[in-house]
């Protein structure tokens, strides 16, 4: 709730501030790791992560000093694929989270038709869903990361985290196209019933973003 107040308080302010609107969507390709830790003191594992496309509903705000804000309404899928080590035959252990996130980022951004644009910012998000689409193996001395899809596994709803990205854009009359990478650190640890220490991930995106003015640059005398 508190994440939702933040958006339309943003969005108010720029709907009757002196300054240039922009509405559009971004998408593209974006790919997750996963680190945890089984037990407090043991050892920090990767494994390694998904590969899922993303799309987002994207609004813009610029003021006459080359920065601005930029809030995101993303569906991103992020997860790990699991192999039981160098025994044949490997098995994968696969889980996908989907989430809706939420980047609230602070942008800069040099040059005025063709632009050069720094992005960041906190990130929070809400786990729609959780499956685990292969299974392949088991240990019962523990150590592996466990299941979360399942009936009663119940992972934690919340995320959030740190983005940041870099990216280039080109106006065209009231349109603009942005090319963009992005990087996320996710503090979120979804297990909720202590079957694993602690769990945290990242992700990258590659993205493409079409926009389109609504509320113009008031130049100023």
């Amino acid at each position: 709730m508190r994440a939702i107040g933040l958006t339309l308080l943003f969005l108010l302010v720029a709907w009757t501030s002196y300054a240039q609107t922009s509405v559009g969507i971004r998408g593209g390709y974006t790919t997750s790791s996963y680190t945890y830790q089984a037990s407090p003191g043991s050892r920090a594992n990767s494994v390694p992560g998904l590969g899922r496309p993303t799309f987002a509903f994207v609004f813009e705000h610029f003021n006459a000093k080359n920065a601005g804000i930029e809030v995101n309404f993303q569906y991103l899928s992020i997860g790990f694929a699991q192999p039981n080590g160098d025994t044949a035959p490997i098995l994968i252990n696969e889980t996908e989270f989907n989430y809706l996130k939420m980047p609230l980022l602070s942008s800069f951004f040099l040059g005025k038709s063709g632009r050069f644009q720094l992005k960041v910012g906190p990130h929070f998000g809400y786990l729609l869903n959780a499956k685990d689409i292969r299974r392949e193996f088991e240990n019962s001395n523990g150590g592996i990361l466990p299941p979360f899809g399942g009936v009663g596994n119940n992972p934690k709803k919340l995320m959030y985290g740190l983005t940041a990205g870099a990216g280039i854009s080109k106006l065209f009359g009231k349109s603009t196209l942005a090319a963009e990478v992005r990087f996320a650190y996710d503090f979120t640890n979804p297990e909720s019933m202590d079957r694993v220490f602690e769990i945290s991930s990242t992700n990258l995106e590659f993205t493409l973003a079409y926009l389109f003015q609504v509320k113009k640059l008031k130049q100023k005398d």
